[in-house]
């Protein structure tokens, strides 16, 4: 795939969409948009803010009762029009994405698309598929229970991968008869304001969606607080997420939270050491480790230690840092240079707690580099108590500890807060079903890492949040049941006769 050029791109959307129609914000402001290759400005993007997110609500809300009147299939028809618009879309959203965040093109056009894609295609065939059910009860009455739409949901999409996560958020939302409001992050709104224009284009009706870019501290505060949304869903830090709870509580809103990880990556004695080097790689280095999934305790079994991180390292230092948009770049830039910073960091947390760096550690050098959020892949050793091993560091940062026991091993992996996702390697089946049993986390990968399909229920326990993305595990999230009574032919006692 040859390098893509910018000016191959059409103007990015840079407006709000509100019922239907881009929109300034209602305060005029705008806010840049920075390309992490080299912190040049991509975009100038309208700012949403308290009275934006009104106008959005209120669009949603008239819109909710057209939506929700249509059929399942008529719903699930636009959804499958607007997959395959993001298809045809690919190498300008691709390339959009890249620019935004920092990607590799590889990734966001074999991938982060064919993802996207695939999440809006399962959830368009889902829509006419997520059924009530009839419950026996007492003779001569029939109970049967709905899942009727929440309502008006308000969503907020990270920064990592927000073309993706748009998707997880919006097919459920929509395929269950929702109507909502999406807040993308302020780092990377432009991939999810082309799926607007790609929305308005296949035809969804006006107000079924909208999309207000802003601030978290304003357009996002004001969408968890809003009286008039039903229900709020959002992926991000834990420390937003407790304040997604407690801005939620004046209309008790109902609150899905898929937040932080600190996945422990476990590799035994047993273990094919090849599949484990390479699936471990992937686990902490794609997407520049900017992954709440991520792979980034690697527990080794004291044995094998030296041959895995020989192996492990070479990998590591072969791995081919550069501009993103070169289909040669295996990793590009962090997505900011706040986050830059935070991830450098944490190289000299590690040194202080006395670990030793292993590979990077540091900004790489070099013309191609020198502007730009770089951060080389890095590994470090660390003791189970370090603060690399329960802090989210969100980058290209392994912290390698050993184990020799199975019960020490399941108890360094559930030492941490978070819950989200941990993985293992081993030939063992009897002890991949135990550690997977055993293992504090909403998700276990046996012999392979980051693994995920629309269909199956993705999120965590602990302070990784609650509530499911995916599957019909999503449907239900999305949806409440409705409990219906008939009286058939019961006859009702006494007391009820006149």
């Amino acid at each position: 795939m040859p390098m893509l050029d910018t000016a191959t791109l059409p103007a990015f959307q840079t407006k709000l969409f509100i019922g239907g129609q881009f929109v300034d914000a209602a305060s005029g402001k705008t806010f840049d948009v920075l390309n992490p290759h080299d912190n040049s400005v991509l975009a100038q993007v309208a700012e949403g803010d308290r009275e934006d997110i009104d106008r959005a609500v209120a669009a949603a809300r008239k819109a909710l009762p057209v939506w929700r009147a249509m059929s399942a299939t008529q719903r699930g028809e636009l959804i499958y029009k607007l997959a395959d618009a993001i298809e045809r879309d690919r190498d300008t959203l691709a390339l959009t994405e890249t620019l935004d965040t920092g990607h590799p093109i590889r990734d966001t056009h074999n991938l982060d698309i064919f993802r996207t894609v695939q999440t809006f295609r399962y959830f368009a065939g889902i829509a006419d598929k997520h059924e009530g059910r009839v419950i026996p009860v007492d003779t001569g009455f029939l109970n049967y229970v709905m899942r009727v739409p929440v309502g008006v949901v308000g969503l907020v999409v990270p920064w990592n991968f927000p073309l993706m996560f748009t998707s997880w958020k919006m097919g459920p939302a929509l395929a269950a008869g929702n109507t909502l409001v999406l807040k993308p992050a302020e780092l990377t709104p432009l991939s999810t304001m082309r799926v607007a224009e790609l929305a308005a284009e296949v035809g969804f009706p006006e107000g079924v969606i909208n999309v207000v870019p802003g601030f978290g501290a304003t357009a996002g505060q004001a969408l968890a607080e809003h009286m008039d949304v039903d229900k709020i869903g959002f992926t991000g830090s834990t420390a937003t997420g407790r304040k997604v709870v407690e801005a939620s509580a004046g209309n008790l809103k109902r609150v899905q939270l898929e937040l932080g990880g600190k996945g422990a990556n476990i590799v035994w004695d047993d273990a094919n050491i090849d599949a484990a080097v390479n699936g471990s790689a992937f686990a902490i280095f794609h997407n520049q480790g900017q992954a709440c999934i991520a792979g980034s305790r690697i527990i080794l079994h004291e044995t094998i230690r030296d041959e895995f991180l020989d192996k492990f390292l070479n990998l590591t230092r072969s791995i081919k840092l550069g501009d993103p948009r070169d289909p040669a770049t295996e990793m590009g830039p962090l997505t900011s240079r706040m986050h830059q910073e935070k991830v450098l960091s944490y190289v000299k947390i590690a040194h202080q707690e006395g670990s030793e760096i292993l590979a990077g550690g540091k900004a790489p050098e070099g013309e191609t580099f020198a502007k730009g959020c770089y951060v080389e892949p890095t590994v470090v050793t660390a003791q189970p108590q370090d603060r690399v091993c329960h802090e989210e560091v969100f980058g290209p940062f392994a912290a390698v500890s050993t184990f020799s026991r199975e019960e020490e091993v399941l108890e360094m992996a559930n030492a941490t807060p978070y819950g989200l996702g941990g993985g293992l390697w081993t030939n063992d089946l009897n002890r991949a079903h135990r550690m997977a049993r055993g293992m504090d986390t909403g998700m276990v990968w046996i012999n392979c890492y980051k693994r995920f399909h629309p269909g199956s229920p993705f999120g965590g326990v602990k302070d990784s949040g609650y509530g499911r993305e995916m599957g019909f595990f999503a449907m239900d999230e999305f949806t409440e049941p409705k409990s219906v009574w008939l009286n058939v032919d019961a006859q009702l006692p006494p007391f009820y006769r006149r």
